[in-house]
């Protein structure tokens, strides 16, 4: 059974959100919380497998409390599902880097919810493709051009081919779309992205997104961009 803890300040989108659990077999809503604070104290009390998080909340905000429950030494651990209403958010990229596993969009259909909850709970991260994008929207203004990656530190390690599946990971693009888009059998994607973590020593696929925008992978436009290459094999 998966427990979950929900987080929100609003009583309305805590019952939506425990209405698309509720019906499910394998998951079970465990605990309420209507701010930051108190989802922490009940992560401690009830050991959910997944807690869904707000962004912003009174008494402690939704990446205040996504930094104090990844720091805990559970096993297995937590993992956090960072939700808002804001199309761009600023405040994404502080969330993962606070230790979210996930996030997605209140916007988001319940069987997206359910599916992230399932996929999270696995040990596994997401990310929805319409929050790449978004971020890329919101971050890409302040990334310079993309220049050709150097192939210096870790992405001395990555192949040609690897580089543009890292692009298209970064640009929302799912294993299925990658396969399409490069030809490839979708086991082969999901083998490159396997490659990826490890070369890059990354934990997940959000982790993959975050590493490309920091290293200048992607920019706005990216539906009309060529990944950047390296003038190697692949």
């Amino acid at each position: 059974m998966i427990r979950v803890v929900l987080a929100d300040d609003q009583a309305l989108m805590r019952m939506a959100l425990r209405t698309s659990l509720q019906t499910e077999d394998d998951i079970e809503v465990v605990g309420e919380a209507a701010d930051g604070g108190e989802a922490v104290r009940l992560t401690e009390r009830l050991h959910p497998a997944v807690v869904v998080l707000d962004i912003r909340m009174p008494i402690l905000d939704g990446i205040a409390a996504a930094r104090r429950i990844t720091r805990r030494r559970d096993r297995p651990p937590v993992r956090v599902l960072v939700m808002t209403t804001f199309d761009l958010d600023e405040y994404i990229v502080d969330a993962l880097r606070a230790g979210a596993s996930g996030f997605l969009l209140k916007e988001a259909t319940p069987d997206e919810f359910v599916h992230a909850v399932r996929v999270l709970a696995a040990g596994q991260a997401y990310l929805s493709p319409t929050v790449t994008r978004r971020l890329l929207d919101l971050r890409g203004r302040s990334l310079r051009p993309v220049q050709p990656a150097a192939p210096e530190g870790l992405l001395a390690r990555v192949t040609a081919r690897e580089l543009t599946v890292l692009c298209l990971v970064a640009r929302g693009l799912t294993n299925s779309e990658i396969a399409t888009a490069m030809d490839l059998a979708p086991s082969s994607v999901k083998t490159h992205v396997g490659h990826l973590l490890a070369k890059l020593e990354l934990p997940d696929r959000v982790a993959l997104v975050v590493f490309a925008y920091e290293h200048e992978l992607v920019r706005p436009g990216w539906a009309d961009e060529e990944p950047p290459r390296l003038d190697r094999e692949a």
